[in-house]
């Protein structure tokens, strides 16, 4: 099982990023996918989830600027974030759950001017 991610980067406040995360390899069923992020001295925390039905959660702090979406067909997660702030900052890790959960390696995602 591989989860790989991509789509981080530097970008000014105000800004737009979208990280993809393909998952590979076989899942006995894949029930969740979703995003974290840690930022330097903070825990890790929830950015948003989606299950294979559609339906969605978010964090609060980035309600209306975030966006989860998937690919069931190619075990693909998606996060469209708009309106970046500074706070923002920190490294995404994507995540399935399945039979397991998995964790991709993290992608670094900078907001700054």
């Amino acid at each position: 099982v591989q989860l790989v991610e991509s789509g981080g980067g530097l970008v000014q406040p105000g800004g737009s990023l979208r990280l993809s995360c393909a998952a590979s390899g076989t899942f006995y069923s894949i029930n969740t996918m979703g995003w974290y992020r840690q930022a330097p001295g903070k825990q890790r925390e929830l950015v948003a989830d989606i299950t294979t039905d559609g339906s969605t959660s978010y964090a609060d702090s980035v309600k209306g600027r975030f966006t989860i979406s998937n690919d069931n067909a190619k075990n693909t997660v998606y996060l469209q974030m708009n309106s970046l702030k500074p706070e923002d900052t920190a490294v995404y890790y994507c995540t399935v759950v399945a039979d397991l959960t998995y964790w991709g390696q993290g992608t670094q995602v900078t907001v700054a001017s």
